[in-house]
């Protein structure tokens, strides 16, 4: 007998049946069921960072076709502090190394703060993706006191969460100072201040703004000491109990992570358990983009790859193709790689159709609801013309000046992709729009001849 297909079969919607029935044994109320993604604020944002939307949305999406309302919360981290000026960016941000980024004048001028400017980035690329979702901003959160029963509790039982942190991760610093970074009031930073006594009854927490090591380098505090209402947004808890106040106050039931916060999921988990009473949100753990000499993509350390660079010679749909197929194994990427992921959302496109088949029936719903995830569950009513990426950028760099689409119209035609009197549709205009970017950036696509021996 057949495994029976859960909603279309994927990952994402067996992941949701595993979290409506947690949430069912939990006795949690199934009203709404919200998962949520972290918007970095502190430099451009890759494709890695797309990635954490992307499969949380999905999450979502299979939520809603197993009858359930379900929406996904993209929570921009713009009350952090800028920890170290990312590589490509002047050397003026220097001044700002400690400041909350939404404090930071924007270096383009264009938008309200540094932060905000950098939150947009990634915004436009879920809206291009279609990815739907309801934007918070930390900052915003903190200054109109969405947390302040929670971040109360943790201060009042700031001792054991200071035991939880070093038993997990073996960090002292909480034993002695609160989980709380007070914004300077001297000096505006937020990562040089030690808060070291929270008043219950006046609702505040007594600083000092010593200095502290950030990635490898002493940020010097200047010497102030102050007290800060933490209700009024006027700093942050630290994330080693940030996500637990998230999720708790947000009531968040699923959340994916990438392995390098790892520690810090699993110091929430149990803060959630042990100072809060309340059962932490279904995870999933998915690895790393790594760029092709195998560094992780990260935007202090320059290595970014962006969804806006995909976009100029790939489609949302192909993008959303690399983030949702896999979610184990650390993955290489590369600009090169996007013909492949184009030319494999075709394949799909076929199956979906019905134009190519598969006599695996699982494998079949498998990869037609991994294509309607893709179109975020709206594919087209029908399939586009679809020529190998290779040819068309092949045929753009052959093109006489002047008369290219009459060129590739003709030479479409006579390959059979077109019929006599047909022309492009919208899909393929836009197909030799990429075409023409490719050629004018990489001049031609490498393919690599695999030969094995016996």
């Amino acid at each position: 007998m057949s495994e029976k297909i859960i909603g279309r079969g994927t990952w994402y919607d067996k992941m949701a049946a595993r979290v409506i029935e947690r949430e069912r044994k939990l006795g949690r109320g199934l009203d709404l069921i919200r998962t949520e993604m972290g918007i970095a604020a502190s430099g451009f944002p890759h494709i890695g960072n797309l990635s954490d939307a992307a499969r949380s949305f999905a999450v979502t999406l299979a939520l809603r076709e197993q009858g359930f309302n379900s929406e996904l919360v993209a929570f921009a981290d713009d009350k952090d502090g800028l920890r170290k000026v990312p590589a490509g960016l002047p050397k003026s941000l220097e001044e700002h190394l400690g400041r909350p980024v939404t404090d930071i004048p924007d270096l383009y001028g264009c938008h309200k703060s540094y932060g905000e400017h950098m939150t947009l980035l990634l915004r436009e690329a879920l809206d291009k993706c279609g990815i739907e979702y309801k934007f918070m901003s930390g900052a915003e959160a903190y200054r109109k006191g969405l947390f302040n029963a929670e971040i109360k509790t943790i201060l009042l039982n700031a001792k054991r969460v200071g035991e939880i942190v070093n038993e997990e991760v073996g960090q002292e610093k909480f034993l002695e100072a609160l989980p709380y970074f007070a914004v300077c009031e001297n000096c505006g930073r937020i990562y040089t201040t030690k808060a070291y006594e929270f008043l219950p009854k006046e609702n505040k927490i007594l600083y000092v703004c010593e200095g502290m090591e950030v990635k490898g380098r002493w940020l010097e505090g200047c010497g102030h000491k102050g007290e800060v209402d933490y209700r009024k947004g006027e700093g942050k808890l630290n994330w080693k109990g940030e996500f637990a106040v998230r999720w708790k106050a947000l009531d968040i039931r699923f959340e994916a992570y990438g392995k390098e916060v790892a520690d810090s999921a699993r110091v929430n988990d149990r803060i959630c358990r042990e100072i809060f009473n309340w059962e932490p949100p279904c995870h999933a753990k998915y690895e790393l983009f790594l760029n092709k000499s195998g560094k992780r993509l990260s935007k202090s350390a320059g290595i970014v790859f962006t969804p806006q660079t995909w976009f100029k010679y790939g489609s949302p749909q192909s993008l959303m193709l690399l983030l949702l197929k896999r979610f184990v194994g650390a993955r290489t990427l590369d600009v090169t790689d996007i013909p492949a992921y184009m030319n494999e959302l075709d394949y799909l496109e076929d199956l979906y159709f019905g134009r190519k088949t598969l006599r695996d029936e699982k494998e079949l719903a498998k990869l037609r609801g991994l294509y309607e995830y893709c179109w975020s569950l709206k594919p087209p009513a029908k399939p586009s013309i679809n020529v190998p990426y290779n040819l068309l950028t092949f045929l753009a760099k052959m093109a006489p000046k002047g008369r290219e689409e009459e060129f590739i119209t003709e030479k479409l035609r006579s390959y059979g992709y077109l019929q006599k009197s047909q022309a492009f549709d919208e899909g393929l205009k836009r197909r030799v729009e990429f075409a023409f970017d490719w050629i004018r950036d990489f001049e031609e696509i490498k393919e690599t001849a695999i030969s094995l021996t016996s």
